[in-house]
């Protein structure tokens, strides 16, 4: 069917379409004023009639408002009017994995964890801001071309907690989505093991053939952790238990856990050689990354769910009682898909091209990132997926970027917070120049790992430079021997939060410590914190 409708943003030339389903389309376009490419993700005419559907469109811009990851999608605008409403985001140049897993069936372990890392790292962004994704999946998780990975689409995100009823993958959903429990990171937690699982092995943990033999399986078979290799089935045994308490508590947890199995069966360059590894796998498909320029990409709606051959087990009477109710929750799942044309519970088919985030209404006006003109692959959903999806789209990249001002809709315009990437050419206006009233850095530490949480207060107008160096010491509070520095640029009038990560250099000491500085220089000058680095041995005096 085709959604094409008259409306389109304010402020943006349409170039072509990228993507099309049953919630509506996505469309390569360009801000007016600076020529930056954006991806609009329009909902169709048919959900704009329904308020409720309306509603969850505008709830996936607002749940994600405060986020500010490079592993999460960055939302520009959320734009509300008569017309139409339409979600404007940032485009990546990435492909998913999904794509990567059908062309080489399975993954190198060491690739398979800085995948799993990378996207875990977006989903520790969104726990932090207490959001559950629910629908962690290959077709979410992007990869681009030099191997890094993020986690992508939020559309049937929900508040920790929350009870939104029944919704998600079945080949990936915990045993307590499958019983409709409160929301909980736990189950992202669950969700991204099963997807590295099936990197490792080139199969699901479990393949029942309908929803009755899926949530059995789900909620009460063992875990098949003795098919992934040796060194990595701590992390599959944790993070696919069947009870949310015996898991990693939040993606923050289980990216700990990762890098000391990680660091321990592989050595200290496991994450530099896996990338690597992933960027060889994706140079095998150039023509599925965006910047290939393909012909737009259709989505389908998917009303059943084909499902793989049985596994060989039966299951006790729990799983009799579970088949029982996973029937009922079958037929919610293939509803709810058939009414929307996309993923269940509620999640947009177009979603899967870009993920969005959003700030709460009167923000100031987002500045969007750099980005590659794009036409997404389309890409089926696995046998026990309820819901093709195409690949996503969007830029993870922290470096220069132009600066579009969005123009505001008829109606209501919700937009993103300003980014934490650099702008060359602010647009003069009459404001007081830039003030840097504070800035501030807290540290968190793990295996010779540091990532430094920024943030920069600023009033008026003009770019403010942030320079963020990083030492090594022996003590607390020492910033003895310099380990690195890089400057980044962020734009006056608000307050950024941004996250920088940095590997620091072996036995130069064992506390890693990080300066901030800006320019102009902040009303409190700069900021500093230490912390000591996990499994750090000094080297001898």
């Amino acid at each position: 069917m085709d959604t094409r409708t008259a409306w389109s943003v304010p402020g943006y030339t349409e170039v072509r379409e990228l993507g099309s389903g049953g919630s509506g389309r996505v469309v390569l376009a360009v801000h007016a004023a600076t020529g930056t490419a954006v991806a609009v993700k329009y909902l169709s005419d048919r959900l704009r009639e329904d308020p409720a559907f309306v509603g969850e469109f505008r709830a996936e811009a607002r749940l994600l408002g405060g986020l500010e990851s490079p592993y999460v999608v960055r939302l520009y605008e959320y734009v509300e009017a008569p017309g139409g409403a339409a979600i404007v985001m940032e485009l990546v140049d990435g492909i998913s994995l999904r794509a990567l897993l059908r062309q080489s069936g399975q993954a190198d372990a060491e690739a398979a964890l800085v995948v799993l890392k990378g996207s875990l790292l977006g989903l520790a962004a969104a726990h932090r801001a207490g959001v559950v994704h629910r629908d962690y999946k290959p077709e979410n998780v992007l990869v681009a071309a030099d191997g890094s990975s993020k986690l992508v689409d939020f559309g049937i995100a929900a508040n920790r907690g929350s009870t939104p009823g029944v919704a998600g993958t079945p080949a990936y959903m915990a045993p307590e989505q499958w019983q409709g429990r409160p929301a909980s990171p736990a189950a992202d937690v669950y969700a991204a093991t099963a997807t590295f699982f099936e990197c490792l092995t080139g199969r699901k943990p479990y393949d029942g053939e309908n929803f009755a033999e899926l949530a059995v399986q789900h909620i009460e078979a063992p875990v098949p952790e003795t098919e992934a290799p040796e060194p990595v089935r701590p992390l599959i045994r944790r993070g696919l238990a069947k009870a949310p308490e015996q898991r990693p508590e939040n993606a923050e947890a289980f990216v700990a856990e990762l890098e000391d199995v990680a660091l321990a069966a592989y050595g200290p360059d496991w994450e530099e050689r896996g990338q690597r590894k992933l960027a060889a796998l994706a140079a095998l498909l150039p023509l599925l990354f965006p910047s290939a320029g393909g012909p737009a990409a259709g989505t389908t709606a998917a009303a059943t769910t084909t499902l793989g051959g049985g596994a060989g087990w039966a299951p006790g009477r729990r799983g009799w009682l579970a088949a029982g109710i996973a029937l009922v929750l079958g037929a919610v799942l293939v509803m709810t898909t058939d009414a929307i044309g996309a993923s269940p519970g509620g999640a947009s088919a177009l979603s899967a091209f870009a993920t969005t985030s959003a700030a709460p209404p009167g923000s100031a006006s987002p500045s969007p990132g750099p980005s590659v003109p794009a036409s997404p692959s389309a890409v089926p959903s696995a046998s026990a997926s309820p819901s093709p999806s195409p690949s996503a789209s969007a830029s993870p990249s922290a470096s220069a970027s132009a600066s579009p001002t969005p123009t505001s809709s008829p109606t209501a315009t919700l937009t993103g917070k300003p980014t934490p990437t650099p702008t060359p050419t602010p647009t003069p206006t009459p404001t007081p120049p830039v003030k840097v009233t504070a800035v501030d850095v807290a540290l968190r530490t793990s295996v010779y790992r540091g990532e430094a949480s920024i943030t920069v207060s600023a009033t008026g107008t003009g770019p403010v430079t942030v320079t963020v160096q990083w030492f090594l010491g022996g003590s607390q509070g020492a910033y003895t021997v310099p380990d690195g520095s890089e400057s980044f640029t962020v734009q006056a009038g608000s307050t950024v939060t941004t996250t920088r990560q940095h590997t620091f250099t072996r036995d130069r000491g064992c506390y890693g410590g990080v300066r901030v500085t800006t320019k102009p220089a902040a009303g409190n000058k700069s900021a500093a914190d230490s912390q000591y680095l996990a499994r750090c041995v000094e080297a001898p005096r």
